[in-house]
């Protein structure tokens, strides 16, 4: 037996021992773990980058089209990186040239968020308002579109999807949201579309014939409730686009979230794909809650009995880190909650949100100099999280992650 092993086999002995002691129980890492401890993780690849080891317990082989026969969530490893908004800590934040990087440096998963447009379709954007993210502002044609409306409680200013069709906002480009945090990334201004769902799909599928394995996606609805009060409901159309490319079953490769459980709620009973429940700071409300009247805060769904109806229709929840280890008041880490292991108790997957390489998106403890746009110690920030038991991780810097991922597993 090679050292190499021993070491993997007596780190898991660790684990499964400090999982016991915390009443994790080892059954909920072993099913998760055994992809990524067995396989060794991530590896190292060309250049310094990490790539994603392809030898993963329950992988198919398959293209990214279909779901079944085995490609679920014990196929990922663990800690799985989801590329937020794909590479976005180096391209515009939801382009294809954003999902493409992220897919070429290793990530597990590539996230999108959806929103519609006035005609129906879905497209990938953080948000409706896509002033920020477009050239929209530079389009004389569409100066009288510019308005003022309140999304989820908030009143915004700008240009919003749900007023263009898609013909419409396939004129436009996307542009580098924070241009003052990732100067360099504004280069890529006006290079890309703005994609529709069913693009990625499509791309989603071609490069999992290329690759041989599943392309794994995390599919966010974006403010469901706000858009159902305007007869655009997101559900019924991810859903049929799901079905349509065969992502629709309970092992297919892509996780659907959202920030309000009743949209996670309906897809439960149109789609049978892995589901997770976003969280938010402790004293925040889903909006879909505030509309119904339902008192609870995020801190009730983080209790036992909380996260025991989150998992009666989802798999996972997506919490924010801070939900995780807490920030003092300074900034600093603080000690780990009991999150990790009471939603392990439910058999629930966490994937908390978003690490950054940037000192102005660190812990305090992480940070290194003086300039706020310059990379801190994210290194130290990831090895933090990691140790408190998390199954994956959201980051705009996939290659970070993947090399920080391989550390853990294999320090």
């Amino acid at each position: 037996m090679s050292h190499g092993k021993q070491d993997r086999q007596a780190r898991r002995g660790r684990q499964d021992e400090a999982e016991r002691q915390q009443g994790t129980g080892p059954g909920r890492r072993s099913l998760l773990g055994a992809a990524v401890l067995g396989a060794g993780g991530a590896a190292i690849g060309l250049s310094g980058t990490a790539r994603a080891d392809t030898r993963t317990s329950g992988s198919t082989g398959s293209s990214g089209s279909s779901g079944s026969g085995g490609s679920g969530i014990a196929s990922l490893p663990v800690p799985t990186v989801v590329a937020h908004r794909g590479a976005s800590g180096y391209r515009p934040e939801h382009t294809l040239g954003s999902y493409q990087l992220a897919l070429d440096m290793g990530a597990h998963v590539v996230e999108q968020d959806v929103v519609p447009t006035k005609d129906g379709h879905l497209v990938c954007r953080h948000e409706n308002d896509i002033t920020g993210t477009t050239d929209v502002a530079n389009h004389p044609e569409f100066a009288d579109r510019k308005t003022t409306k309140s999304v989820d409680g908030a009143s915004l200013t700008g240009w919003f999807t749900e007023d263009f069709t898609l013909a419409e906002l396939k004129t436009l480009r996307a542009k580098e949201r924070i241009p003052k945090n990732r100067e360099e990334n504004s280069l890529y201004d006006g290079r890309w579309e703005v994609p529709t769902l069913e693009e990625v799909l499509r791309w989603a599928e071609s490069e999992g014939r290329k690759r041989g394995r599943p392309v794994w996606l995390h599919i966010e609805t974006k403010h469901p409730t706000y858009f159902r009060k305007l007869g655009l409901g997101l559900e019924e159309p991810l859903a049929k686009l799901l079905r349509k490319y065969g992502r629709h079953e309970k092992n297919s490769p892509n996780f659907l979230q959202s920030f309000e459980p009743s949209s996670i709620e309906r897809l439960s009973k149109l789609v049978e794909a892995p589901r997770v429940v976003l969280l938010s700071s402790a004293s925040s409300r889903p909006w879909d809650f505030v509309e119904a009247g339902d008192p609870r805060t995020v801190a009730d769904l983080i209790k036992p009995e909380g996260l025991k109806w989150i998992a009666s229709y989802a798999q996972g929840i997506g919490p924010t880190l801070d939900l995780v280890i807490p920030r003092d008041t300074e900034g600093r880490l603080t000690e780990p909650t009991t999150l990790v292991r009471d939603a392990h108790a439910e058999d629930l997957v966490l994937h908390p949100y978003t690490m950054r390489n940037e000192n102005t998106f660190l812990p305090l403890d992480f940070r290194k100099g003086t300039d706020p746009n310059a990379y801190g110690n994210a290194f130290g920030a990831f090895k933090a999280y990691f140790a408190t038991g998390i199954d994956g991780i959201f980051s705009d810097n996939p290659d970070t992650a993947l090399l920080a991922a391989a550390d853990f597993v294999n320090g």
